[in-house]
């Protein structure tokens, strides 16, 4: 079995070193059909910070270079260059939101996302808000990034996009969610906010 290390250094050299360079588009990794090569020590925690072998990558551009192959198989996450396929850990989702820009109100309101790997996103068709809820968190909102990868809205960001929620009629139900894009958001039944915890 290949070492750790080596693993590394050939992914990082299929994708070019992650040095700095000119700025490109997304690799076509929804193409690409390597071969399968284990596992590699990369966890994406759920605060979305990146670490190999236990300890977290502190080079933000090695991290933006590795989120640029990411690739998600039904629950499983992979990065893949042309050549080779190897697994990764994600805790929730491999993206977080960490900033957000808020113009207009109701449905024409635009929200615009960066995340901590500064891919820009607006929600609208290809960049969905979904929520989950869970018994500890509250809810917890989500936006499509790309490909079946979400970015899951920072504690901060969390409270900014509820305080913009209204109650609509969906399907004869009322409804708590985000209007934005020309499109509802339902997030939760109105009549669950009162038990709803903090986020």
């Amino acid at each position: 079995m290949t070492a750790p290390g080596n693993a590394m250094e050939r992914l990082m050299a299929a994708l070019g070193g992650g040095g700095p360079g000119k700025a490109r588009g997304l690799p076509p990794v929804e193409r690409w059909d390597p071969p399968f090569c284990g596992e590699l020590d990369i966890r994406i925690a759920a605060d979305g910070t990146w670490f190999y072998l236990g300890t977290p990558i502190g080079r933000p551009a090695l991290v933006r270079l590795f989120s640029s192959v990411l690739k998600r198989e039904g629950d499983a996450y992979f990065l893949v260059t042309p050549v080779e396929k190897v697994l990764i850990r994600v805790e929730d989702a491999p993206f977080q939101a960490v900033e957000m820009q808020v113009d207009g109100a109701g449905d024409g309101r635009s929200i615009a996302f960066r995340t901590q790997v500064d891919d820009l996103l607006c929600v609208g068709p290809g960049h969905a808000l979904r929520f989950e809820r869970a018994a500890k968190d509250g809810l917890k909102p989500y936006v499509h990034v790309r490909r079946g990868l979400w970015a899951r809205l920072t504690r901060a960001l969390t409270y900014d996009l509820l305080a913009l929620g209204e109650v609509r009629d969906v399907g004869g139900r009322a409804m708590f969610g985000i209007a934005a894009a020309g499109q509802f958001h339902p997030a939760l039944p109105a009549d669950e906010i009162e038990g709803l915890e903090n986020p």
